[in-house]
């Protein structure tokens, strides 16, 4: 029965592999300096959360195993996964060096423990979350058997990470750093068998100072997959195209026939797009060959998502009539377009977006599907690359499709990431909308939103977008009529 220690096992991923290989036999331990929910949470309720914050070597040299009667004290961890929050001085890190023992970060561990199955790797800069939700949400609707690992909390799915005997394994991949000791991105270690391509603009400045930089690393992702491996690519992104093969760089002449199998590195590279649909209450309907399809998310951006899940769900010996079928009944993944509110004449929905091609699909999804609402959106700089003025021209007009704008971020965040203060007026300026709210504290925030949402003519659609929490506002309160 082999030992692992994790790390960093307090992150969104961390844990939940932890836990997925806790419940395939594995003596599980791990550490971190801080834990909060919902990796608390499940950590204790596993029985794997640290009796201590902290980093402590000596867990490496001999650390508890849990036995059924107490807790004994076992040999050194078989292996090591490392989390990318651990730093290289990290003292368990270094004593797991001493000792020789291996060590893993976690794209590569899971890679070891699915090498023998069929691998699907979804990957690009925007709507990995919710093709591969899609992708699961099919595949289980129709009784496959198949193990995952996805950056969403997924409805039908009780935890982010599953690993068992199943032949088949369903991937988000993500192209930030694996760890501080593997600094190339995490999609070069799963080694798939089927990949998909969704997009690419520029995103993680922190780690990818230029554009050409970042686009490099798909590049080279695809360079380094295996001889005609399938790749179902987004043929209405020129970037997408550009790196697979089928249109020119910019010193580049000529192009290849878009339609083609084959891209670069003798993949064999398969396009998609957005299918026909049209929309009915709000919501579209797919139109199929098998008819018409009415399906429960709304936006171009997710028909085209929908589009590739079906794509690979057929490459996996799906009927497309059965895709269809299932495909109907998903709902989207946490806080990907997720409704939080629905009163009369108020509707309150929050997104994931971050990145100024993620705000522009987003807003623009809304803005076609409920044309006669008041859209109002209010959007948190909340990553690194996001509230880093190198990056802030990057948001010209990609707020421009709202009704009413709001931007907000905290003096706080900037101090956590290390960055110099921002100022109100230079944010406004990238935006490049001279009717942009730009604010910096909590109560203004809630004040301003709850002003525009009271007293319209039309119904209201309120849009909040984010990776952060808004400082923990209660948008219940706040949208509260």
């Amino acid at each position: 029965m082999k030992h692992i220690h994790f790390i960093a096992i307090g992150g969104a991923i961390m844990h939940q592999l932890a836990l997925a290989l806790q419940k395939q036999g594995y003596i599980i331990t791990g550490s971190d300096d801080e834990i909060t929910d919902p990796a608390k949470s499940n950590l204790k309720a596993a029985g794997l959360l640290p009796e201590e914050y902290g980093w402590f070597p000596e867990k490496i040299e001999t650390s508890p195993r849990p036995s059924p009667k107490e807790r004994e004290v076992g040999s050194a961890p078989d292996a090591i996964v490392l989390g990318m929050h651990a730093k290289a001085d990290n003292p368990e890190l270094v004593a797991a060096k001493k000792a020789g023992i291996p060590i893993y970060s976690f794209p590569q561990y899971v890679y070891e423990v699915s090498k023998n199955k069929k691998r699907v790797v979804v990957a690009g800069s925007h709507g990995k979350t919710t093709i591969t939700s899609m992708i699961m949400h099919i595949l289980k609707h129709e009784g496959v058997q198949f193990d995952y690992l996805v950056g969403a909390r997924v409805a039908g799915f009780e935890q982010s990470v599953q690993l068992t005997d199943a032949p088949l394994i369903i991937l988000e991949g993500d192209e930030y750093p694996a760890s501080v000791e593997e600094k190339r991105p995490k999609i070069f270690f799963y080694h798939p068998d089927i990949s998909v391509l969704s997009g690419i603009a520029w995103d993680h400045i922190n780690v990818f100072p230029t554009y050409e930089i970042y686009f490099n690393q798909f590049e080279q992702y695809l360079q380094g997959l295996a001889p005609n491996t399938k790749v179902f690519y987004n043929n209405e992104d020129p970037e997408v195209k550009r790196v697979i093969g089928t249109s020119p760089g910019p010193s580049e002449g000529g192009e290849m026939d878009s339609n083609s199998a084959r891209g670069k590195g003798n993949i064999i590279a398969i396009p998609y797009q957005t299918p026909p649909f049209h929309y009915e209450d709000g919501f579209p309907v797919m139109d199929t060959d098998e008819g018409p399809v009415k399906v429960s998310v709304f936006g171009r951006h997710n028909l085209l998502n929908m589009q590739a899940a079906i794509d690979v769900c057929m490459e996996l010996g799906v009927a497309e009539s059965a895709c269809y079928k299932a495909i109907a009944s998903f709902t989207g993944a946490a806080r990907r377009l997720e409704k939080v509110k629905e009163e009369k004449n108020l509707l309150v929905y929050r997104d994931f977006a971050h990145a100024p091609s993620k705000l522009k699909a987003t807003l623009n999804a809304v803005r076609e599907a409920y044309a006669d609402h008041h859209l109002v959106a209010c959007f948190e700089l909340h990553t690194f690359s996001s509230l880093n003025e190198q990056f802030l021209k990057e948001y010209a007009h990609s707020m421009d499709a709202a009704d009413d704008a709001t931007v907000y971020f905290s003096h706080h965040a900037l101090s956590l990431k290390g960055l110099p203060p921002l100022d109100p007026e230079t944010v406004k300026k990238y935006f490049d909308r001279n009717d942009v709210n730009i604010i910096d504290e909590k109560t203004k925030l809630e004040t301003t939103v709850k002003k525009m949402i009271s007293n319209k003519e039309k119904p209201v659609f309120l849009l909040l977008m984010s990776s952060g929490t808004f400082d923990g506002i209660d948008w219940n309160t706040v949208s509260s009529q």
